[in-house]
């Protein structure tokens, strides 16, 4: 992009005019001219390209006057560098990992395979951002802390699998854990993603103390109670040794579940299906976005000097040319 430092030098532009007319007014003068009685003291050289180029000298030196004028004005090449400066957001993802996963209400996997499937895709589409993993069933642990590695993270959590840790489902183990695990982040927001299909049945901490200890830290919990409504097949093996299935009644703790988002600025979803939790985390993706902003550099290249060098140049030309080959009389 082309500017102008000092644009107060255009109004310099408005000598040109004056500079013009003083020339003409000193042409019809006479100023230039000697009259002779006739032309047979100077006999014609037959050289009309020479008299051409002396009618164009006022014609270069009205050029370097100009470009002294556009020297004045300071002109300047800008070259703008953007800088995208991105606050990420720090995403921790629960998971429950307890026998009761296994349930197939979500045909034709079980509920923490489609759940994987439903995170995978989350993590996908995340950029920028900070994410970690924690499981949990009768106890909790650090899967995968807090990365931008987005690989690695995805691959612990295709090796997550039930049996993993002890059955149970402690939600307030679990997002102890959690909330200890993303508490010293730096991010400007702090989010806890807890996936359960259960009621806390294990564990020392009250989920609601962990909840308060997330509000605490400003820590923003969304969470998913994951199941159909009524009863739902779950697998087992009988005395011979082969699996069958049983139907068993769907208990999700909603009411502690709605109470833990409330306390933390989140919301509690329910999933009855794949389709309603890919729902969910589509949601929770656009509403937890990075801010990007932008910072913007300027690279300023002074071009008056390129111009004050031409001027000299065509000023040095022209009057070497007067002097030499181009002389005339007076």
């Amino acid at each position: 992009m082309l500017t102008l430092a000092n644009k107060q030098a255009l109004w310099l532009f408005l000598l040109l005019p004056l500079l013009v007319y003083y020339y003409r007014f000193l042409s019809r003068r006479g100023r230039r001219f000697i009259h002779f009685s006739t032309r047979e003291l100077f006999p014609v050289t037959g050289n009309p390209a020479k008299f051409r180029l002396i009618r164009l000298l006022p014609v270069v030196k009205f050029t370097v006057f100009i470009l002294l004028l556009l020297t004045l004005t300071r002109p300047q090449w800008v070259n703008e560098i953007r800088v995208e400066e991105t606050r990420g957001i720090d995403i921790l993802l629960t998971l429950d990992i307890s026998g009761s996963m296994a349930a197939v209400d979500f045909k034709p996997k079980n509920r923490l395979e489609v759940a994987k499937e439903v995170i995978a895709r989350f993590i996908e589409k995340r950029k920028t951002d900070r994410l970690g993993l924690v499981i949990f069933s009768g106890n909790a642990f650090t899967k995968c802390p807090l990365t931008v590695d987005y690989g690695i993270l995805t691959s612990f959590l295709q090796e997550a699998a039930i049996g993993d840790i002890e059955d149970g489902t402690a939600l307030g183990v679990a997002l102890a854990t959690s909330v200890n695990r993303i508490r010293h982040s730096k991010a400007k927001t702090k989010v806890i993603i807890m996936l359960t299909d259960g009621v806390n049945n294990r564990g020392e901490i009250d989920p609601r103390d962990a909840a308060k200890l997330a509000a605490d830290f400003q820590v923003k919990v969304y969470t998913i109670g994951v199941g159909t409504e009524g009863e739902a097949p779950y697998p087992v093996v009988d005395r011979y040794g082969q699996e069958r299935f049983i139907m068993a009644r769907v208990e999700i703790d909603e009411a502690l579940l709605k109470e833990i988002a409330a306390k933390t600025g989140g919301l509690y979803f329910r999933a009855t299906d794949p389709n309603s939790l890919q729902s969910i985390f589509t949601e929770i993706d656009r509403w937890e976005k990075s801010k990007v902003n932008y910072r913007s550099f300027f690279e300023r290249t002074e071009l008056f000097p390129f111009l004050l060098g031409l001027a000299f140049l065509l000023l040095f030309t022209a009057e070497t040319a007067r002097r030499t080959i181009l002389r005339s009389l007076p």
